[in-house]
């Protein structure tokens, strides 16, 4: 299996889902953002890195945003947005994963969709901090508290956990 099978996995995942607005956070050179961009009505993608945005394939529904993701979030608070799809693939480390999670969850529409990458190490040196980190311990952590949504984690390495936004099992029944 490919290292970053969980791309084709993704584009799929929008082409059926067709997300309004699509927000990525962590571009690396924006392999998976410009091939989102047919399946969604605006796109924001995240990094700290100013390069990654040299990579997005500017268009009028994309969107560079050079900063943190905190940074990014406090613009979220000032100007709030519903986002329907949300990939979280920034700091690997299971503190700034779960701060991700719980900054960006309130904006998530219900029954939005959060991917969460880098989930399921295939061994202890994918754990690297360069690699997949300790994400998998903010996916453990966040899975004994569901209350909000439900999760599941696909376990080929690195992995990728799907999470649902919802109080309601159907959609059509949530208010």
């Amino acid at each position: 299996m490919r290292i970053n099978w969980h791309e084709d996995f993704i584009l799929f995942l929008t082409s059926i889902v067709r997300p309004k607005v699509y927000v990525e956070l962590g571009l690396y050179q924006c392999a998976l953002f410009n091939r989102v961009i047919p399946f969604a009505e605006t796109l924001i993608g995240v990094d700290l890195n100013g390069e990654a945005g040299q990579h997005m394939q500017m268009t009028p529904k994309t969107r560079f945003f050079h900063g943190t993701t905190q940074a990014f979030a406090q613009e979220l608070a000032a100007r709030p947005m519903q986002i329907d799809m949300l990939f979280i693939d920034a700091d690997h480390s299971r503190e700034a994963v779960l701060q991700d999670f719980y900054d960006f969850f309130p904006y998530v529409s219900p029954h939005g969709l959060i991917l969460l990458h880098d989930s399921h190490p295939g061994n202890a040196e994918m754990m690297d901090p360069t690699l997949c980190g300790t994400a998998y311990q903010a996916i453990d952590e966040l899975s004994r508290r569901t209350d909000a949504y439900e999760m599941v984690t696909i376990p080929i390495s690195p992995g990728l956990t799907i999470c649902r936004k919802r109080r309601q099992q159907l959609s059509w029944q949530e208010i």
